[in-house]
């Protein structure tokens, strides 16, 4: 994700940078992202974070909860990173990659 590299590559850690690739990867890019998270709950974060304003916090238990243990399970094998240790970089690192995905609060279009 070419995007995605511009915004968080070098910035964060290989594991951190793979969990949130993957996740956004599989999970229909920042806009399927954005609509999962806000079903389960957490809309007004993701919308702080597509908004121009602060991007509010999500931690850990947040992630846990939202994506379910199935899909956390698959992006933690998938990625080579604990269980815990994804959810904890997702929490750290997705409101800025979804932050930086949407330049002027406009979901990217569909790929």
């Amino acid at each position: 994700m070419g995007l995605l590299d511009g915004i968080l590559g070098g910035v964060i850690g290989a594991g951190a940078f793979a969990v949130v690739q993957h996740y956004i990867e599989s999970h229909g890019g920042i806009e399927g992202v954005a609509a999962e998270l806000e079903q389960t709950g957490y809309g007004q974060q993701v919308k702080s974070w597509i908004g121009d304003g602060s991007n509010l916090p999500i931690n850990a238990d947040d992630v846990k909860k939202a994506l379910g243990s199935e899909k956390l399970k698959k992006i933690a094998a998938a990625t080579g990173v604990p269980i815990d240790q994804a959810a904890e970089y997702l929490a750290e690192h997705l409101p800025t990659a979804v932050d930086k995905s949407t330049p002027g609060g406009k979901l990217p279009p569909a790929a």
